[in-house]
């Protein structure tokens, strides 16, 4: 299963993009690029995150700026990006009284396939993504992590160039989550579709997004490749056995050897150690020591992740 490839170049281009609701702006002058592969859109409810895809989808008209998908105009090619282009919507859309086969049927169909090819293709994506034996049974019954799977298959059913996929791992438990990250992941990967994918939570979106694009309020708050985003931080995380009164006790004792802690929920967050404790292993050693001085049980010893509020925090730099 392989999306017909787009030329080089960015699949989707916004500039001055705005769409205010009376009094609510919920896009600002959003101009950003989001080129092939993987592209996490990240921010919290509220952010400015369904607009968009909805305003790229032509779905919704933008108060202000321009924007163009797969190389279409947004204002003239809305039936074009559309027939190019795969939309998994955040809420539940789904007939309860059909079957994943015949709705993934009637999606391709809608978006322009053959009844023979379209047959065919939903049964390739449902296999594709773990509906294989139960596309048969009325969708009405199936857990949350099926129905995203059959949203995400009609998404597909028409092998697009380009997939939207808005909040994919929305009611999933942990291991459901992974494995929908996995299949995000692999459309980038192996079927070579790009992919816009939302969420509200940064952390899911690092494991396998190639760029991370970051709204805030409506506005452009951060635009990079996954990997200049993630080195940005040398934080460790810390966790012990114990209550928080041992965590602070940690987090005294590894100040007064020179480090900079703080609490974060059970855990110490410790900054980028100073340059005598940044050679590789040497912070690592010296919390083990202090834990075990301490007679502290060491739970977990990390590299801090950047999370979505530290984003805030730092105003966006280098977006």
């Amino acid at each position: 299963m392989t999306g017909e490839q787009h030329g080089p170049g960015p699949v989707i281009t916004t500039a001055g993009l705005t769409k205010h609701y009376g009094a609510v702006h919920a896009l600002t002058d959003l101009t950003v690029e989001v080129g092939a592969g993987v592209t996490g859109l990240v921010g919290a409810n509220g952010a400015g995150k369904s607009t968009l895809i909805k305003i790229l989808l032509g779905l919704l008209e933008p108060t202000g700026g321009h924007a163009s998908v797969l190389g279409h105009d947004i204002e003239h090619g809305g039936q074009e990006i559309r027939r190019l282009v795969g939309y998994m919507p955040e809420h539940d859309c789904l007939p309860p009284d059909v079957s994943a086969s015949d709705f993934t049927v009637h999606m391709a169909r809608m978006s322009g396939l053959g009844a023979s090819a379209a047959r065919e293709r939903s049964a390739d994506v449902l296999r594709h993504v773990g509906l294989d034996e139960e596309r048969y049974r009325p969708m009405g019954g199936y857990s949350t992590g099926m129905k995203q799977r059959a949203k995400l298959a009609q998404a597909l059913a028409h092998d697009p160039q380009l997939v939207f996929l808005d909040e994919p791992t929305n009611g999933l438990d942990p291991a459901a989550r992974n494995d929908m990250l996995r299949l995000v992941e692999r459309i980038g990967s192996e079927f070579g579709i790009a992919v816009l994918v939302t969420s509200h939570l940064l952390g899911e979106l690092e494991q396998v997004s190639d760029h991370v694009i970051v709204l805030d309020g409506g506005h452009l708050l951060r635009s990079s490749a996954t990997g200049d985003f993630l080195q940005r931080t040398g934080s460790l995380l810390v966790e012990v056995v114990g209550t928080e009164t041992e965590r602070d006790r940690l987090g005294e004792a590894l100040a007064l050897r020179g480090l900079t802690c703080r609490p974060r929920g059970p855990m110490v967050a410790i900054d980028p150690p100073p340059p005598e404790l940044a050679a590789e292993g040497v912070a690592h050693d010296l919390i083990r020591d202090v834990a075990a001085e301490l007679g502290l049980g060491l739970m977990r010893l990390q590299p801090d992740r950047r999370h979505l509020e530290d984003v805030f925090l730092d105003g966006g730099a280098h977006v």
